[in-house]
């Protein structure tokens, strides 16, 4: 078995043993060379592949795998291209394994580009993705529902503020002040469900190109000067970033929800927001329950040094009425989810004690299309 040390080698030497650290990584890894040979598999892989290391050096990568399975066209991919492919919610399923959705990272090694580390990722973006179609679509579900009751709602409750105004001129102090506050609870139920009625709204987004960095830059400036002037802007964006083909408003409106997000989160004392953008190439999507993979390589993050998520709310993030604020309706990340969603992208979250991070990733507009010319 070569040693895990001479497969990645480091001009810079270190105390902790290269075979440890890989060994111990929670991914499945696998290292192969120019002819799918397996060279090197860690704990992770051989407890995937239900094979030994020793076992799993003995053969090919088809042999662990089906032949026709996508993960060896994308092999074949990468050693055509020479860079890093990733591929969410791809299928592996042999006999011996069973049937497994995983996401795959494949990349050449740098001091031995002959060889390939594939590495897979049981849990990951494919599995979030499908839990916010799936919640998304039920939030919907209920919206409309809600959306066709919501003027036999605001009828009645129109009702019982005016009759309240009209009371408030004949009674004393202490009866108007319950008064104003059934006035003030009435517009707020109104004000819930105009948000509510949103989600419902099916139309077609009108969609024109346009630079992400600019819509950055604008949520950034209208923070800076309301909600968070005591926080530390950063950026770090790719000036190649080809436009977002969507609603500038729409957009706009993402972003400076999850800026305030930040802003709410981050200690009074060391703020700090980062923004982020990156072309990610070869990042391809499953669509659950279709065939169709779509291309998501805008990357744009949001980061910020607060105190975290917790962990029983990370899955039910984008959900509608989920919310760690207190006196929140818990509607402004599933409204940011339905908006990422109309416009073909997605959105998730990663969080641990000083960072999270948002994470957004959006599908590039149509090529334009190049006119023929008569011979």
């Amino acid at each position: 078995m070569p040693s895990v040390a001479n497969l990645f080698r480091s001009k810079a030497s270190t105390p902790v043993s290269t075979d440890l650290l890989v060994n111990n990584l929670p991914d499945p890894l696998l290292a192969i060379d120019q002819s799918d040979r397996i060279r090197f598999a860690n704990l992770a892989a051989e407890q995937f592949f239900q094979s030994s290391a020793k076992v799993l050096q003995s053969q090919g990568l088809t042999d662990v795998i089906p032949f026709d399975s996508p993960l060896v066209a994308l092999v074949g991919q990468v050693r055509t291209r020479g860079s890093s492919v990733s591929e969410y919610g791809l299928v592996l399923s042999t006999p011996r394994i069973g049937v497994h959705q995983v996401d795959v990272q494949i990349c050449p090694v740098g001091d031995e580009p002959t060889l390939l580390l594939v590495t897979l990722r049981e849990r990951g973006i494919a599995s979030k993705i499908d839990h916010q179609l799936l919640h998304r679509g039920a939030a919907r579900s209920i919206v409309s529902m809600a959306a066709v009751l919501a003027h036999e709602i605001k009828n009645p409750l129109s009702g019982i503020r005016g009759a309240a105004q009209l009371v408030e001129s004949s009674v004393g102090a202490d009866d108007k002040a319950l008064l104003r506050l059934i006035c003030e609870e009435t517009d707020r139920i109104v004000a819930l469900v105009d948000r509510m009625e949103v989600f419902s709204d099916t139309r077609p987004i009108e969609r024109t190109p346009i630079n992400i960095h600019e819509v950055l830059e604008h949520a950034r400036r209208v923070a800076e000067n309301g909600f968070a002037r005591k926080v530390h802007f950063s950026e770090l964006y790719d000036p190649s970033l080809p436009p977002v083909h969507g609603d500038r408003n729409m957009l706009i409106q993402v972003f400076l929800n999850l800026i305030k997000n930040a802003a709410e989160a981050v200690p009074d004392d060391g703020a700090e927001i980062t923004l982020t953008t990156a072309y990610r190439h070869g990042v391809r999507v499953a669509i659950p329950g279709t065939r169709e993979r779509i291309n998501l390589p805008l990357e744009i993050c949001v980061i910020d040094n607060g105190s975290g998520v917790p962990d029983d709310l990370q899955s039910h993030l984008f959900d509608p009425f989920v919310t760690t604020k207190p006196g929140g309706t818990g509607l402004g990340l599933a409204l940011v989810a339905k908006i990422i969603g109309d416009h073909g992208g997605i959105i998730e979250c990663e969080s641990v004690p000083r960072r999270t991070v948002f994470r957004v990733l959006l599908p590039t507009g149509p090529r334009p299309q190049k006119n023929r010319q008569r011979p």
